[in-house]
């Protein structure tokens, strides 16, 4: 399917409006917690298990992310979903949030059970074990004080948003499932982050609420932290861990290539440099998002390898006892699903700001590539089957936590739609 003309534009968008209509949202519609609130998502990977019914905070705010999104395509006549439902699911589940996830210290739980109560978890002793929890709240109480006009959200994520903020400026942060040793630098951080404040930004602006241009001008930094610090000028490489010494360079952390994270940070940037006009940084993440896809390809059977070496094949280097180095070596020849549904969105938002067409060819070749390999071969049961091996057969493995997220897929189609509808529309 190509992108160039309108006819075609069309054809995508009737395509990605049946795609979230009678697939992804018939299956996480039915996984709504309409007794409690949120969604339940510790589903087997073919989708057809509720396995726990145990809610991460994490996917609890991913989850009102999507929904609100959908509400706002839905009520302006962009997608034929019922506006009431999502209205009603989305009140109760930001409302279940706000009254169980805040701890006393004012971080976020990780883990809840079905009713709200903290759970401990197996990626850490407590309850408080990731910020990246914390920054999901953050983006999904944004997306709905935004779409439904509601100020005391926009509050509520920007105190969210400030507590997040002080940890990371004391260094006291936990990043469970994958915990960030002392002195390395994981790309990841000003990734989320950079998300996260453009997103706040959004709803702030909505509310004239006076932090707006400073959590504006943190998305910036963010921004300028990723392409100053992270960025290898002469190949475009993303760095995705930066070590404190010499040794630690040679390590698998230090030279292990992440091309998921890659690619859908680079549309981050992508959007927010469009937005400040920064023509020099949209050039930098087209030529990190090339790199990306170059490096992370499978030449032997298609789609994007989870981990590589920076220079392409089986990370390599010394191992020095971290976690993080296992998930790398063990996992790097995996398929999953969540950087094809990034690269889907990537490519296009790229071609619509540098015309460049070799971003229509690489649309095109994940486009056949992830259509092929993650639908559900069962047409009743929706969604994807989301965790593959090299081949492409599906496998039963965690990938960072024991769910099916209703983020990375929804998120990109979403975004593919309002794209291709501004497209039209100019």
């Amino acid at each position: 399917m190509m992108y160039l003309k309108n006819n075609s534009n069309i054809e995508l968008i009737n395509f990605y409006k049946n795609q979230i209509e009678n697939n992804f949202y018939k299956f996480w519609n039915k996984a709504v917690d309409r007794h409690n609130g949120g969604i339940f998502n510790c589903f087997n990977n073919t989708g057809t298990e509720l396995i726990s019914k145990n809610k991460y905070t994490w996917s609890q705010g991913r989850f009102v992310w999507i929904w609100s999104k959908l509400y706002e395509l839905a009520k302006n006549g962009k997608l034929s979903l019922d506006t009431k439902s999502l209205n009603e699911d989305l009140d109760m589940t930001v409302t279940f949030l706000e009254k169980h996830i805040y701890l006393p210290n004012n971080n976020c739980a990780f883990l809840m059970d079905e009713k709200g109560n903290w759970l401990e978890s197996s990626h850490g002793k407590g309850y408080d074990n990731s910020f990246y929890a914390d920054c999901f709240v953050v983006l999904g109480f944004s997306a709905y004080a935004r779409v439904f006009n509601n100020k005391h959200y926009a509050e509520l994520a920007l105190k969210t948003y400030k507590q997040i903020q002080k940890r990371l400026k004391d260094g006291n942060i936990k990043s469970e499932p994958y915990p960030i040793p002392n002195g390395y630098k994981f790309h990841s951080v000003p990734m989320i982050m950079l998300n996260v404040a453009g997103e706040l930004a959004l709803a702030l602006k909505v509310f004239d609420i006076e932090k707006y241009e400073e959590v504006d001008a943190d998305s910036c930094n963010y921004m300028n932290e990723i392409v100053q610090v992270f960025y290898n000028v002469d190949d475009g490489i993303i760095n995705e861990v930066i070590g404190p010494d010499d040794i630690s360079l040679k390590s698998v952390l230090c030279q292990h290539f992440n091309p998921g994270h890659v690619i859908e940070d680079m549309w981050f940037v992508l959007n927010l440099a469009q937005k400040k006009n920064n023509f020099n940084y949209i050039s930098k993440a087209a030529k990190a998002l090339k790199t990306a896809i170059t490096i992370g390809w499978d030449d032997k059977y298609g789609g994007l390898l989870r981990f590589t070496d920076k220079i392409g094949g089986k990370p390599n280097g010394e191992q020095i006892g971290y976690a993080y180095e296992k998930l790398i070596l063990e996992t790097w020849d995996t398929k999953l699903w969540w950087p094809h549904s990034e690269m889907l969105y990537a490519t296009l938002l790229a071609y619509s700001l540098t015309r460049d067409e070799e971003f229509i060819s690489l649309y095109n070749m994940v486009h056949h590539y992830a259509f092929k390999t993650f639908p559900n071969e069962n047409d009743e049961i929706g969604e994807w089957i989301q965790i593959r091996d090299r081949k492409g057969r599906p496998i039963n493995k965690v990938v960072a936590l024991p769910v099916k997220d209703p983020y990375h897929i929804l998120r990109s189609m979403i975004l593919i739609l309002e794209l291709l509808g501004e497209k039209l529309q100019n």
